[in-house]
């Protein structure tokens, strides 16, 4: 089991934040194992999309990715990765292969981001712009969706 990676106090509301998008994916990838109607899981990752990715997604644009140069090519992919997770999220009817690339695509996504792009704003951001990134952050998680469409039935 790899070690957990040690971020910087400043970004670790963003990873916590990641950690979300990864359980969506997981229960993406449950649903479907559990043939669930498709419509349900949709709702799921419409409400998800707005409640939690979108604003994600504003807030990294905004606040982190500009601690980078804007001709970083670690930036540049993750804007391109934004643009089609976004039209993945907000594409409506999505088939069975569709969530199976957007869960796919999800979890691409933040592990580049928490693998790649995070440890070099760790190495060129001084302390005093995380802070000030930091402060900037008042997201907070949506988690109170009640169909539970990925748990087993009993």
């Amino acid at each position: 089991m790899p070690k957990p990676l040690k971020r910087h106090i400043s970004l670790q509301p963003l990873s916590r934040e990641h950690h979300y998008g990864l359980l969506l994916s997981f229960k993406i990838r449950e649903g479907l194992k559990l043939g669930v109607d498709l419509n349900r899981i949709q709702q799921y990752v419409e409400w998800h999309w707005e409640k939690n990715h979108k604003p994600h997604f504003e807030f990294e644009e905004e606040y982190v990715f500009p601690l980078l140069d804007k001709e970083n090519k670690m930036v540049q992919q993750a804007l391109a990765e934004h643009q089609n997770l976004e039209k993945l999220f907000t594409a409506g009817n999505l088939s069975e292969s569709q969530f199976s690339e957007l869960e796919k695509a999800i979890v691409a996504h933040i592990r580049f981001e928490e693998r790649k792009v995070f440890p070099e704003i760790e190495k060129v951001a001084t302390n005093e712009q995380l802070q000030q990134m930091e402060q900037q952050h008042s997201q907070h998680i949506a988690d109170d969706w009640e169909d539970e469409f990925w748990v087993k039935p009993k």
